[in-house]
């Protein structure tokens, strides 16, 4: 099987490497299966699209919308790199699927507006599956409405203007989206069930996501919620477009 590409952003080692863990578990892969980037460390690869089977865009703790000059210059090249594949991907219609900050990088490359106006705090959300969100391949075995822990400053406003919107939340109008046949992104984490995100709060205490006084709080809040559902997008998105 040709290998799957994930392509993180994530500077906290802690963080980036449960991601990758998660990806593999939860996407049935092995190591030799899953390819990592790094982007945040350095400048994006070679890369040879035809060699691999897909590619996953993990989280990040960069936003998409924050005012250009505000951004170091790590995130300025990360997105200008992430655009410039995303051109390529796009055009090409090849297997994509952004996991939070790929909302950002697919909505703002194809047109829509990305901004603060739905953030949600951390912790599990109700999502809903829209008629075509409960058509499309990617959320097959999962039920119309399921528990999925966010966390996000910025969200789609206004999608792009060929997006299919598959899936909402009361807070968040837009959770998931496709273009085209296999370009997806969900503003929900399908890598994350309870340890995934506990060691996310872990890392990310005093990043403006939350109170920093309310870590325990909030650890011990999502430690009771039952979360299940949402790897099976990984799962499908690894058995949908896994090829030789």
């Amino acid at each position: 099987m040709k290998p799957f590409l994930l392509i993180g952003t994530r500077p906290e080692d802690a963080a980036a490497d449960g991601e990758l863990e998660a990806v593999l578990r939860f996407g049935g892969l092995d190591r030799a299966e899953l390819v990592r980037v790094r982007l945040e460390a350095g400048p994006l690869p070679e890369l040879d699209l035809d060699e691999f089977s897909g590619i996953v865009v993990g989280g990040s703790p960069f936003n998409a919308s924050d005012p250009v000059e505000t951004k170091s210059a790590t995130q300025r090249r990360v997105e200008a790199e992430l655009a410039a594949l995303l051109d390529e991907v796009v055009a090409r219609d090849l297997p994509f699927l952004g996991a939070c900050y790929g909302v950002g990088t697919l909505g703002v490359h194809q047109g829509g507006v990305v901004d603060r106006t739905f953030g949600e705090p951390v912790g599990a959300v109700p999502v809903t599956l829209t008629a075509e969100g409960r058509a499309d391949p990617l959320f097959a075995g999962l039920p119309d409405t399921f528990e999925a822990f966010v966390g996000h400053k910025e969200a789609i406003r206004t999608p792009p203007r060929d997006a299919v919107v598959l899936a909402t939340s009361p807070t968040c109008p837009v959770q998931a989206f496709r273009i085209r046949e296999n370009l997806y992104a969900t503003q929900f984490h399908p890598e994350l069930d309870v340890p995934g995100i506990v060691t996310r709060i872990e890392v990310y205490r005093h990043a403006g996501y939350f109170p920093a006084h309310t870590t325990e709080t909030l650890i011990a809040e999502v430690r009771r919620q039952v979360v299940v559902h949402p790897p099976l997008v990984l799962a499908n998105f690894v058995r949908r477009y896994a090829r030789d």
